[in-house]
């Protein structure tokens, strides 16, 4: 693989059953250390792909490569060096939060010695210092998914997948989020693929973005590409200028490489 390119996708494809298509030749050229944000409506393919990306699911053809490593032969070692946060991610209220991830270090094998200073760096990047031993069960919504974004984090990844990161988040936690991964990007040098419907919080945080509809990609290029292109001022009107003016036989002819 080109050491630059952290994620590299030809022709990825998934397909259930002989004619639905949640992703359709998936083409991807994402360099190391950018922000790459995937756009979409609901059911457009987002999820699946970050799924497929992260050694989940496997695809029904096509290739891919993160961080040079085959998503179907080497899958467990692209979950080994890769950090993902699901959209609906699983967390366990009963334990505290250093439980947790340290429960999560457990299962990546990182060292003890490293995993509790990892901790406790991870509690004071997130502003949660003084809550380390409250159980989960009594974290607000916000806090919950600062502790799942760390345990994404916990075994210090240098490619990071983040599916809606600020779903169902009040407007002040999706903030912090969104300048926690601002953080991430600038001082760790983190390669991070975004999934997000917040169009506005994706004009300030991604380096380049696609977007995607009915399974393909549709649009690719930086945030000013993509509003020239289109004529728009901001990503918003532009995202829903293609969104209204897309056909099926558009598809393809607006890809920016």
């Amino acid at each position: 693989m080109d050491s630059k390119y952290a994620i590299l996708t030809e022709d990825l494809t998934k397909k259930y059953g002989k004619n639905l298509f949640a992703v359709k030749n998936l083409n991807l050229k994402i360099e190391q250390g950018i922000t790459y944000g995937l756009l979409g409506p609901n059911g457009a393919g987002k999820t699946t792909t970050v799924r497929m990306l992260n050694g989940i699911i496997r695809p029904t053809s096509g290739t891919a490569l993160v961080d040079g490593h085959d998503i179907v032969k080497d899958a467990l070692r692209v979950k080994a060096i890769t950090g993902f946060l699901p959209e609906t991610p699983s967390i366990y209220e009963k334990l505290s939060a250093t439980e947790f991830l340290e429960f999560i270090g457990d299962l990546y094998s990182v060292p003890s010695s490293t995993l509790r200073d990892r901790i406790q760096n991870l509690f004071k990047l997130f502003d949660l210092n003084g809550r380390e031993n409250d159980l989960l069960e009594g974290y607000s919504r916000g806090m919950k998914q600062k502790v799942c974004l760390m345990s994404a984090l916990i075994h210090d990844p240098d490619i990071i997948f983040l599916d809606e990161p600020t779903s169902n988040l009040d407007p002040e936690s999706a903030y912090k989020v969104r300048d926690l991964i601002l953080h991430l990007a600038k001082n760790a040098s983190k390669t991070i693929f975004l999934c997000t419907h917040l169009l506005r919080h994706a004009e300030e945080m991604c380096d380049r973005i696609g977007i995607i509809k009915d399974g393909q990609l549709i649009i690719e290029g930086t945030p000013q590409e993509i509003m020239t292109k289109t004529e728009t001022s901001d990503l918003e009107k532009a995202y829903l200028k293609i969104m209204g003016n897309v056909h099926d036989e558009d598809l393809g002819y607006m890809n920016m490489k």
